[in-house]
């Protein structure tokens, strides 16, 4: 193996490390909410900042992540996204309260560097194989999100080992990552790869699809993220056991697991997308409904694998839909920044107003409905966004038209 092949293997590998890290500091987070209240004397809402506040460092940080990408380069960057993301896990995993949201924000921080930077490295690196690559590194990131909460409360209580620590383990998994990526900056002479310069000086703000590529991320990140934090609760309130109901959220999110890998691949080929955004759709809210009809196990269960299946696709989809918006990697990071931010401060206010809502009504119905609300305005958001254009395409065309 040439040493060229044998540096994108490395890299692929990398890829992969880094997004089993991306996901379980946080959907580890939903079963242990009970004992983390009960150690604490916190409420609901306040339980919910839990899961709330790395969405909203997503929110801060993401448009930032490609100015330091081309500042030090994607690689370097990408490191110091895991180092500040495995502080963060050591910090949270003291049991303080001050620590816990100290160091909850620096694995949201951590995190939002990996998450905007790694489709443009897909799209630099691999420019003929994004939808495969896509495909790849959120099917391992699902992989471990959906692992994550099966896990917690059986290590807190089973093993004894309380949520602190069960929060703590994933630091693990964090040094794996690691320990893959730094061949990659040893080996890298500039730092690091940096993204190609832009197609265009007009801001991607300014573009219609890039505003619904971002609507479509975050709306769809504001529903998982209430289901991460809020089923075990949700499905504990209609009678599961709070173990079980954790393993209702893993089984939900392993159904998505197919998805996760397939979506990308599919709509890499597809002349459109508008069709995938409308299947996410039907699939997600039919998921709620049953939720809030739903009288037995058999139906919940159901409920929430239709969901997970939904979102596991709506989650590859919104990355995919990233690269293919854009025409170069730069364009890819910036869609990425822009995305993320507005996107994920939709995502920060779904856990803390399902949160709020149980709080005032003490029922589970309301959110419920907010969230099949939500579910069909990503629809629309991703219909639009799965037109065949780039972000800039429409003015393009607009100017070649007022210059004939």
């Amino acid at each position: 193996m040439n040493s060229t092949r044998w540096g994108k293997v490395l890299l692929f590998m990398g890829i992969i490390f880094v997004s089993f890290n991306l996901r379980p500091a946080i959907t580890s987070v939903g079963p242990l909410i009970g004992l983390i209240r009960q150690d604490t004397g916190i409420s609901n809402s306040l339980a919910g900042l839990i899961t709330t506040l790395p969405l909203v460092a997503f929110a801060a940080i993401s448009p930032l992540a490609p100015k330091i990408a081309k500042r030090f380069g994607s690689e370097r960057s990408i490191l110091l996204g895991l180092i500040v993301l495995g502080t963060g896990i050591l910090i949270r995993s003291i049991g303080i309260l001050t620590p816990l949201y100290i160091g909850t924000i620096l694995i949201g921080i951590g995190i939002a560097i990996c998450n905007v930077l790694l489709p443009g490295i897909v799209k630099h690196r691999f420019p003929g194989k994004v939808g495969l690559l896509t495909g790849s590194y959120t099917l391992s990131m699902a992989f471990w999100s959906g692992l994550a909460p099966g896990l917690s409360f059986p290590l807190a209580e089973k093993l004894h080992l309380g949520w602190q620590m069960s929060l703590g383990i994933w630091i693990v998994l964090l040094l794996l990552a690691i320990g893959f990526w730094l061949p990659l900056i040893t080996r890298s002479n500039d730092g690091g790869s940096r993204p190609a310069g832009n197609i265009t000086n007009s801001s991607i703000w300014t573009s219609a699809i890039a505003w619904q590529v971002t609507l479509f991320m975050g709306l769809q990140s504001m529903v998982f993220f209430s289901f991460s934090t809020w089923l075990p609760e949700i499905l504990h309130n209609q009678g599961l056991s709070i173990t079980a109901a954790g393993w209702v959220v893993t089984l939900m999110l392993f159904c998505g697991l197919p998805a996760n890998f397939l979506i990308p691949v599919l709509a890499d080929r597809l002349p459109n997308q508008k069709g995938i955004a409308l299947g996410i759709g039907l699939f997600c809210f039919t998921g709620i409904l049953g939720l809030l009809f739903g009288g037995n196990s058999f139906i919940l269960i159901i409920s929430s694998i239709l969901i997970g299946i939904a979102l596991g696709a709506a989650i590859s989809h919104a990355l995919i839909l990233i690269s293919l918006r854009a025409e170069s990697a730069s364009q890819a990071a910036d869609l990425s920044g822009m995305a993320q931010s507005v996107g994920y401060i939709l995502a920060a206010i779904g856990p803390f107003i399902l949160g709020y809502l149980y709080d005032v009504y003490t029922s589970w119905t309301f959110p419920l409905v907010l969230l099949a609300i939500v579910s069909i305005l990503f629809t629309i958001a991703g219909v639009g966004a799965g037109r065949n254009q780039y972000v800039h395409q429409e003015s393009k065309e607009i100017m070649t038209r007022n210059t004939l």
